[in-house]
């Protein structure tokens, strides 16, 4: 089977498979798209995986949360997409796996959604999460 094939075969599971062109459906079919389909010179993909990154920071959750993003259906919905850094084939991309899925994990649940505009929320988070890089040296 080709690669496109496969991309094309596998777009009926991808969650935004209808809004996106047949090519787009796999995360990875960006990583293969002509430059003129690039975003600021950066592919879909590469876009995601630093997005998905940064929500490992908790201080930058509670800044989307101030900032109402976290209310936004569209954006919930986008954080629901963003789980297939979930698979194994995507977390070989993260480069803090641990505190981003567990990020991507919490911003599913409401009850988070609002309690990260706490400052102590944000301070115990951000706590536990230098607690365990400093246990994964």
């Amino acid at each position: 089977m080709s690669t496109d094939a496969h991309m094309v075969n596998s777009a009926a599971t991808h969650p935004l498979s209808d809004v996106l062109p047949a090519t787009d459906n796999h995360p990875m079919a960006i990583l293969a798209r002509p430059e003129e389909d690039l975003y600021g010179g950066f592919t879909r993909f590469e876009l995601e995986l630093e997005f998905v990154q940064a929500l490992a920071n908790p201080y930058y959750l509670n800044h989307l949360a101030s900032q109402n993003w976290l209310q936004d259906s569209s954006f919930i919905e986008y954080l629901k997409y963003l789980q297939y850094f979930n698979k194994p084939e995507y977390i070989k991309y993260l480069s803090y796996p641990g505190p981003t899925l567990k990020a991507l994990e919490l911003l599913q649940q409401e009850k988070f959604r609002q309690d990260i505009l706490s400052p102590d929320v944000v301070a115990r988070l951000a706590e536990e999460t230098v607690l365990a890089s400093i246990r994964n040296k």
